[in-house]
């Protein structure tokens, strides 16, 4: 698919980091990268680097169809948090391997508040030796208007063992939390 990681200078490419709680799986790198286009659409990028043996112990989910689904969180799954810079309110993004995707608005932390739906992301997904890689690309109508935007991603993979490792630009809290606003470190401006 013409979108997966078509990433050009303006990227912002970026390591994302295993939460120290959780033990993650040892040789695993994951790195995101991000590009707030002209027309205001932001590109997302997941890569998890690994030996092949490794990476066929990701529980990936089977394809299936791009519908909104709840709980994605539960599986191996990438997220972006954006929220702008100096506001309270943010939205989260779920996207899964299989193409399913959630959305959430938050007035403030955890305080979720009601946000109207926009177009179905394009999630493409590709598995090859070494990465496996997940990319999309939000519409403008998904992203609020205000600048500069706050941004915080992050990853779970679950393995065929049934554990979890949690990945994140930053961590701020004793447990995984992606929600916690001092995670949101990227700052795109235009």
């Amino acid at each position: 698919m013409a979108t997966m990681l078509a990433l050009s200078a303006q990227t912002h490419l970026l390591d994302l980091e295993p939460h120290p709680s959780h033990v993650a799986p040892a040789g695993l790198k994951i790195d995101a990268g991000v590009e707030l286009f002209a027309d205001g659409s932001l590109h997302l990028g997941f890569v998890l680097h690994g030996e092949t043996s490794l990476l066929d112990r990701v529980l990936l989910p089977d394809p299936g169809a791009a519908i909104r689904v709840d709980g994605l969180w539960q599986h191996t799954c990438c997220e972006a948090f954006i929220g702008v810079h100096g506001q309270t309110a943010y939205r989260e993004f779920n996207f899964s391997p299989s193409t399913a995707w959630a959305a959430y608005a938050f007035g403030d932390y955890r305080q979720a508040v009601s946000m109207p739906l926009g177009p179905v992301p394009p999630i493409a997904f590709m598995r090859n030796p070494g990465s496996l890689m997940l990319a999309t690309t939000l519409a403008p109508g998904w992203l609020p208007k205000s600048r500069p935007l706050c941004v915080g991603l992050s990853a779970v993979v679950e393995l065929d063992d049934g554990t979890r490792s949690y990945w994140a630009l930053a961590h701020s809290a004793a447990q995984p939390d992606f929600h916690h606003r001092d995670s949101f470190t990227l700052i795109l401006t235009e």
